[in-house]
């Protein structure tokens, strides 16, 4: 009777254990599980909606709802404007060449060249730049005339509109949410690599432990162009969407510009005790406070981003890291006379970075909201160049031409 228990209950206690594993690995993805489960559904719907508003629309409306639906509302609405123009363009430029050469092999050939000549002419960004020759082809396909361009366009508009409305539900958490996680995610890993490098430098370190926190540090800066575009989205988001707070947008903006400064100084720091380790580690007797100021700066950066973080605990972790950084500018200076003076250079720069931690946590520091921080590269946008700027630009060029034939004839 056990060997019979032992021989069923051992299946299902396999069983029971590929089952947790199979919950476990859904659940460790449910963000990216929700966003393919909404995509779905939205290519889904375009196809209907598409079909019944306009014949054989569902395709064009399925395969434009895929590209242009995101992780946001911010998101997609942008990538269906890109969408919109790419196809307003595509489609001008591939009736005139159909027109002209039939479809074929010429005509194929000159609408991707000139659509990437228009696109570059209006200083598209990537996203419609791609767009203007994928739909340029969509509307060159079978039965090319101008209904069926029309019939397209239709469905490109009715593809960009549901991927824009469900885009609001492929993200639990609003813009401001996930830039809030990222910045809290990347703070706890900043936290503890100054954690290990104190508690290195306390036991005595080797050039190889000193190259792996700056291997560390250096993968904690790719974060930054992530933070940076979410903090800005944030923002961007609360200015047009009723229900987001514009105040707490800016604040996680500029949180965002803070934990970038620290990640810097973070890096800094693992540099500063890899030189010191290839010209010979530091010495004893600055050991302890290099250790201590470390830990001090560690603290600060994890009481700061803690769910449960209190004004009163956060300005006194930073006031013990600028006061730990105190002690060992100090110890540094009594060991002036004896001490290598390249060890005291490198001792003082981490001085000065734990206070430009303190100050980035505290965001107290005139670099912080002084100075205007670059706004997300041109090549992301949907326009690199807004039709504002562009139209002024051509407006002066018109008028200059203008000018030197009234002067010359006149």
């Amino acid at each position: 009777m056990p060997l019979a228990c032992a021989n069923w209950c051992a299946p299902t206690k396999l069983s029971h254990i590929m089952r947790n594993k199979l919950k476990k690995l859904f659940a460790d993805r449910r963000v990216w599980v929700r966003q393919i489960l909404v995509a779905g559904l939205a290519g889904a719907t375009a196809w209907q909606v598409g079909d019944l508003l306009i014949e054989d629309g569902g395709v064009v409306a399925a395969i434009i709802c895929t590209l242009s639906i995101r992780i946001s509302l911010h998101k997609s609405v942008r990538e269906g404007f890109g969408q919109i123009v790419g196809t307003a363009i595509g489609a001008t430029v591939a009736l005139i060449n159909v027109s002209i050469f039939d479809v074929g092999f010429i005509a194929v050939g000159l609408t991707v060249v000139f659509c990437a000549v228009v696109a570059r002419a209006l200083h598209l960004g990537e996203v419609a730049s791609v767009n203007v020759p994928v739909t340029a082809l969509i509307v060159i396909g079978p039965g090319i005339s101008g209904t069926t361009a029309a019939h397209r366009l239709g469905s490109t508009l009715i593809g960009a509109a549901i991927a824009i409305a469900f885009s609001y539900f492929s993200h639990a958490k609003t813009p401001v949410g996930r830039a809030n996680d990222q910045i809290a995610d990347v703070s706890r890993k900043a936290a503890d690599l100054l954690a290990q490098m104190s508690e290195g430098v306390a036991a005595g370190y080797t050039q190889k432990d000193a190259g792996n926190w700056l291997a560390k540090a250096r993968l904690l800066m790719e974060a930054i162009p992530s933070i940076r575009a979410q903090s800005s989205e944030a923002r961007g988001h609360a200015r047009w969407f009723p229900t987001a707070e514009k105040d707490e947008a800016e604040s996680v903006y500029i949180q965002g510009i803070a934990i970038e400064h620290t990640l810097l100084q973070v890096r800094t720091i693992a540099r500063t005790l890899f030189d010191s380790a290839v010209s010979g580690g530091i010495a004893d007797s600055t050991q302890k406070q290099i250790a201590v100021a470390l830990s001090a700066a560690s603290f600060a950066i994890s009481t700061k981003f803690d769910d449960e973080e209190d004004f009163e605990t956060t300005t006194t972790a930073t006031d013990d890291a600028r006061e730990a950084g105190a002690a060992l500018a100090e110890s540094l200076i009594e060991d002036a006379k004896d001490a290598d003076q390249e060890q005291i250079v490198r001792g003082l720069s981490m001085v000065a970075n734990i206070e430009r931690i303190a100050d980035s946590l505290d965001q107290n520091s005139p670099a912080l909201k002084d100075v205007i921080t670059p706004d997300e590269p041109s090549h992301v946008r949907v326009m690199a160049v807004s039709p504002l700027d562009q139209t002024l630009k051509l407006n002066k060029r018109i008028t200059r031409r203008i000018r030197k034939i009234f002067r010359k004839y006149f």
